[in-house]
C-alpha cells in the first residue's frame, strides 16, 4: 500500500480530477525513479540500461499508481510564484501523466505535456528543464535539483542539448536510483528523448519559446500567443538560463 503524506489539500485550477494526494517520499524510492521515466525510453538498449532486471517491479509500482483511487501529485516550484505540477492521472481508462504549469492569477493552469499512449509534448526545451531543478527555490515536492530534473525530464524534446546534459542526467540517476551505469543511460534516454524526440525551438523577437512539435502544446497556433507568452515567461524568468 503506498502511503499518503500530511501536506495541505491540493486543487489545480482548470484540471479535473483528484482527489489529489502529495507523495514526495516516492522520489526516494528507486523503482519509482526509473519506471516515472519510462516515457523516455525509445530502444530496447534504453530499457536494459535504466531498469535491469527491475523491469517488472518498477511497472507494478507505475501501474497501482495510475490505477488508484488517489493521483499521486509531485511540484516544482518556479520563480514569481510559478509552479509545475507532475500528475499521475488515475482515471480508469484513460491514466497517464501530466505536466502542468500555473501561477495563482492565472485562471486555468496550462498543461505542457502529456505522457500516456497518446503523448502530448514536448512541453520543456533543455534550459527550461536546468532551470527549473536547479533554481534553489524552497517549496515543492523536494528541494533536491537531482529528483527535479528526472520528475521533469519525460516533459524534454530539445534538438539542441548542450554538453552538460548527459553529466547531469547521469548524476541525477546515480543520486536517486541504482542504475547499474548511470552515464549510459543518460546517454540513451538524451538519444531517443521520449515519445516526441528532440525538437527544435526557437525564440520570438518578444522572448517567446515555441517548438516544431508535431504533438506539442507549446507550438504557434496551438494555443492563443498570450497563454503562449506567460508559459514561456514562466519557464524562463528574466536572469535565468536561457
Amino acid at each position: 500500500m503506498i502511503a499518503n503524506t500530511e501536506l495541505p489539500p491540493l486543487d489545480i485550477p482548470g484540471y479535473e480530477g483528484g482527489p489529489f494526494i502529495h507523495r514526495p517520499q516516492l522520489l526516494n524510492e528507486h523503482l519509482f525513479v526509473v519506471g516515472h521515466l519510462y516515457g523516455c525510453v525509445q530502444s530496447e538498449q534504453a530499457e536494459e540500461a535504466l531498469f535491469g532486471a527491475d523491469y517488472d517491479d518498477a511497472a507494478g509500482l507505475n501501474s497501482d499508481l495510475l490505477q488508484g483511487e488517489d493521483w499521486s501529485v509531485f511540484t516544482v516550484p518556479l520563480a514569481d510564484r510559478h509552479r509545475l505540477y507532475i500528475v499521475y492521472r488515475a482515471f480508469p481508462d484513460e491514466s497517464g501523466i501530466d505536466y502542468l504549469a500555473h501561477h495563482p492569477d492565472w485562471e486555468q493552469a496550462e498543461m505542457l505535456a502529456i505522457d500516456d499512449g497518446h503523448f502530448r509534448g514536448p512541453g520543456l526545451r533543455w534550459h527550461e528543464l536546468e532551470a527549473a531543478a536547479f533554481n534553489t527555490l524552497p517549496g515543492g515536492s523536494t528541494q533536491d535539483p537531482h529528483a527535479r530534473l528526472l520528475l521533469l525530464l519525460p516533459a524534454l524534446g530539445d534538438d539542441q542539448i548542450d554538453g552538460r546534459a548527459v553529466a547531469s542526467v547521469a548524476e541525477a540517476l546515480a543520486a536517486r536510483t541504482q542504475v547499474d551505469d548511470p552515464e549510459r543511460a543518460a546517454t540513451l534516454l538524451l538519444d531517443g528523448q521520449g515519445q516526441a524526440g528532440p525538437a527544435h525551438w526557437q525564440a520570438d523577437d518578444q522572448g517567446v519559446w515555441t517548438c516544431d512539435g508535431r504533438y506539442a502544446f507549446r507550438t504557434p497556433g496551438a494555443l492563443p500567443p498570450a497563454r503562449l507568452a506567460r508559459i514561456s515567461a514562466a519557464l524562463n524568468p528574466i536572469g535565468e538560463i536561457i
